[in-house]
């Protein structure tokens, strides 16, 4: 009962609104110093020459208007008789704003200066309007250059983080998640946090700096109209917080039925071959289609949120937009605010309106990026079950004596152990044959031999030193393995052979791959060692991809040797050619076979029989021919089966 109560409350902690993975990937930026800052400069720089044009179109305004009218009342003043002249004078002083004491000639000349300095102003204010924009635009695209530059980097190194971060956990990390999963989180989910950073961070700095400088010039300019606008920004903002609040746990979602899509994908190009051969296309376009279906409609949740959005904020715009044009329309009437101060009023009211319709866009790339952040994150904080202690020593060049002492081993999650009090010795030069039924334990053996695991209870020593007591590089580098499913990586035949050895000479690949009778194949190719083996090795059989796997590990000549049945995948011919390098090969160095024939490990110095994660018998051919019948019926029923091939 507590297991099924404890689900739902750690579902509802994933699922809670958290930007700390987004205030993370920010701090990436700061590895990058200076760089990181100069995006920001060249905002401010291009803010500022946005917010001076209002101002200047204002200047434009009022140079033409003053002008026209200092025109239309001189050539009033000209119209009027003399007689009434001093009559008029005091309203139409009045009228025009000017002291109603001046004299007739102290207004004409200065209706004869507005009328002169007019077509100056004008070209002053149109000049200066140029220059701002040129600002601006120069900025502005120093601004999208470094910010680009920026967040490329910052994406860079989450990837290489990542990368490195996925290599270091351990087995029992993979065997919990899916390769799609993975992946995805180092493509999509880094590549939303990169845009975010690149676009969103910079224009939410640049809204709340356009914001700011809007607000104080509305102040300083016209109080009464800035008090109408000023409701409109509150309501806004808690809108937007309501929403991103609701936005995020959504786009978490998003992400996650996108990882199981791409891992349907995956799985589906993996297993193309499998799926043409047992004719289940159909099937698996209905899971594709499932999992696409459930991608759709939770991406048409979040958009279906934001539909609703913009309009309401949309709507709370124009109804501010409407209070102001009846305060200010006032204003214009009894003539206390100028055409061009209303004009300069109404672009920064533009500039008020703006920023908040650009928080609706910032809102929905915030809340995808901090999703992604925090998947991303997940990972990188994710601890591995097998790392260094604090105190490990390098294990020195070894002679390969190897102990297993009473080891019981269980896979996380996996119930009743896997290996149960296993113990046995290998004396340096040994070859330890592990034989036994699928899930007997024998591959667990050999996982925990390179500490891919570590034992529950019970110690692994080689020549004395504790595994857990080394540090794993030192330990893996001196253990060749060739693991029962072969993995090759695209490039080279060379190139694989010589995986663990990149500096190694082509003399040195060639003896490894003639060794494992993988010369002659080789060299059948039109070029060679430099042959592509495509991707996964697909250009390669599988016997020929084993014998590749086999040569690279012995390129590294190691004190002990792992094969995971290395010959299940060739033929008998084959087979011989290897058996025997392997025989030479396997002189003086500890060796651990798995084979599913005895045939193939009878000449072992010790062979271990394996049921349900125990040592049922062990020891040399002859001997567990005569004391165990366990191992001589194994024997028998191969030997019966393989004279019935033969006979057949």
């Amino acid at each position: 009962m507590q297991a099924t109560m404890t689900q739902p409350n750690a579902r509802a902690r994933r699922e809670r609104t958290s930007f700390k993975g987004i205030g993370r990937a920010i701090k990436y930026l700061t590895k990058h110093g200076r760089q990181a800052v100069l995006p920001y400069i060249f905002l401010i720089i291009a803010t500022l020459s946005q917010l001076a044009v209002p101002r200047m179109i204002r200047n434009v305004i009022d140079a033409v208007t003053s002008g026209f009218l200092a025109d239309q009342v001189l050539q009033a003043l000209e119209n009027i008789p003399a007689p009434f002249m001093s009559a008029a004078l005091p309203q139409i002083l009045d009228a025009l704003g000017y002291d109603s004491a001046w004299s007739l000639e102290q207004l004409t000349a200065t209706l004869e200066a507005d009328l002169g300095n007019a077509p100056q102003a004008l070209m002053t204010a149109l000049v200066a309007i140029l220059v701002f924009a040129l600002l601006r635009g120069v900025f502005s695209f120093l601004q999208a250059f470094w910010a680009e530059k920026n967040s490329q980097s910052v994406a860079y190194d989450l990837r290489n983080d990542l990368y490195a971060k996925i290599q270091q956990l351990s087995f029992a990390y993979h065997d919990k998640n899916q390769t799609g999963q993975l992946m995805i989180r180092a493509t999509d989910d880094v590549e939303k946090v990169r845009l975010f950073i690149g676009q969103g961070l910079l224009q939410l700095v640049g809204a709340v700096i356009l914001l700011s400088g809007t607000v104080i010039i509305l102040f300083s300019s016209n109080v009464a109209l800035a008090w109408t606008a000023m409701p409109i920004l509150p309501i806004a903002i808690v809108l937007f917080g309501v929403f991103a609040s609701l936005a995020q746990p959504m786009f978490t979602k998003v992400q996650q039925k996108l990882s199981t899509l791409n891992t349907v994908l995956q799985e589906n190009l993996a297993g193309v071959k499998v799926i043409k051969a047992f004719t289940r296309e159909k099937e698996q376009q209905a899971k594709f289609r499932a999992a696409a279906d459930d991608t759709m409609n939770q991406s048409i949740a979040v958009n279906r949120l934001f539909t609703f959005l913009f309009p309401l904020v949309f709507l709370i715009a124009n109804l501010g937009q409407a209070a102001i044009l009846y305060v200010g329309g006032k204003q214009i009437i009894v003539g206390t605010l100028s055409i061009g101060a209303w004009q300069e009023f109404s672009l920064y009211l533009m500039y008020l309106f703006f920023p908040i319709m650009m928080f609706g866009a910032i809102v929905t790339q915030m809340g995808q990026a901090s999703a992604s952040a925090d998947r991303v994150f997940e990972i990188l904080d994710a601890e591995s079950d097998i790392v260094d202690k604090p105190n490990a020593s390098k294990l020195p060049a070894v002679k390969g004596d190897v102990k297993f002492e009473n080891v019981t081993f269980r896979y996380v999650g996996g119930g009743d152990p896997v290996l149960k009090n296993v113990t046995f010795e290998a004396k340096s030069g040994e070859t330890i044959a592990l034989l036994g039924a699928t899930g007997s334990g024998k591959t667990s053996i050999i996982n925990l031999l390179p500490r891919f695991y570590d034992p529950v209870e019970g110690s692994i020593t080689i020549d004395g030193h504790d595994l857990r007591d080394v540090t794993l590089d030192s330990l893996r580098s001196q253990i060749g393995i060739v693991l029962q499913e072969t993995t090759l990586f695209s490039g080279t035949i060379r190139e694989n052979i010589a995986f663990g050895k990149p500096d190694a000479t082509l003399e040195e690949v060639q003896a490894a791959a003639k060794s494992a009778a993988a010369h002659d194949f080789i060299m059948s190719f039109p070029d060679g060692y430099n042959t592509h083996v495509g991707e996964r090795g697909i250009t390669l059989s599988g016997g020929q991809k084993q014998r590749v796997a086999i040569a690279r590990a012995l390129l590294l000549n190691p004190r002990i040797l792992i094969l995971d049945d290395s010959t299940s995948s060739v033929d008998v011919a084959t087979e011989v050619h290897i058996q025997a390098a392997l025989e030479t090969l396997m002189k003086g160095r500890t060796s651990f076979v798995i084979a599913q024939r005895i045939s193939t490990v009878i000449n072992a110095d010790k062979i271990l029989v394996l049921e349900k994660g125990e040592i049922v018998a062990q020891g040399k051919h002859a001997q567990l021919m005569e004391e165990e019948p366990i191992y001589a019926e194994i024997y028998n029923s191969q030997i019966l089966s393989q004279q019935s091939e033969v006979s057949s």
